[in-house]
């Protein structure tokens, strides 16, 4: 293998929502640049957070029946039961949810976490509180996913945070789709709660780091556990 495939395959490819924004910032910074010399080395490095911000990187899904899989990177910020958004008509009954938050250093292209048909897409608008608040379920900006497998229904939803102004969704209602693959992209900072059936036991805990497409979250075919109370990153 040569040095340049070397190179290449090292390489993390960047999603392509984040070219125009590459593009403006690359452009800014070389006309800033042209009159003060500091500015563009400064926007230089704002470009390569840009192109840092938006890697997409191949990831590896497990397989298997029942597996339920991290929909994005971050951290576990809450665990519990709590209602779904009414307008993924999930019923009025509280469900297991997994709430994972993204800071902006998160890769944020977002992954199905079960295969199966999308039944339904849900957009709300709304605020844009931080996304680690429990509140900001029921009041930020939102769009949410249905992926209906046999008789189990998943919610995902992804919430906009202080900075997120952007929820980016690829699919549509009726499409098929694979876990982990690729569904939609959040800009800049923000979370992603999941919601399972009721007695759903998850295999993740409070403060776990999640890779989307690969950590596992929850496994449906397994004996389920009692109720629990919401619990969050203290």
């Amino acid at each position: 293998m040569s040095i340049v495939d070397s190179v290449t395959k090292a390489m993390v490819p960047i999603h392509r929502e984040g070219w125009p924004f590459i593009a403006i910032s690359l452009v800014a910074t070389l006309v800033v640049g042209w009159f003060i010399d500091p500015l563009f080395w400064i926007g230089l490095l704002l470009t390569g957070w840009i192109c840092y911000f938006f890697r997409d990187p191949k990831r590896v899904t497990p397989v298997g029946e029942g597996l339920v899989i991290s929909p994005a990177d971050g951290v576990v910020s809450l665990l519990g039961h709590a209602l779904p958004p009414a307008e993924l008509e999930l019923g009025t009954e509280p469900l297991m949810r997994v709430s994972i938050f993204m800071n902006v250093f998160n890769c944020h292209v977002n992954r199905a976490p079960v295969g199966g048909s999308i039944s339904r897409v849900a957009y709300r608008a709304g605020k844009f509180l931080n996304a680690e608040l429990d509140k900001a379920s029921d009041d930020n900006e939102r769009n949410g996913l249905v992926i209906e497998m046999g008789d189990t229904r998943i919610g995902v939803v992804q919430i906009a945070g202080l900075v997120a102004r952007r929820i980016v969704c690829f699919v549509r209602e009726g499409e098929s789709i694979s876990a982990g693959e690729r569904f939609g992209l959040i800009r800049f900072g923000s979370r992603l709660d999941v919601y399972f059936p009721a007695d759903t036991q998850p295999k993740v805990s409070i403060g776990q780091t999640m890779i989307a497409g690969e950590t596992v979250l929850a496994d449906l075919t397994q004996p389920q556990a009692p109720a629990q109370p919401l619990t969050r990153v203290s």
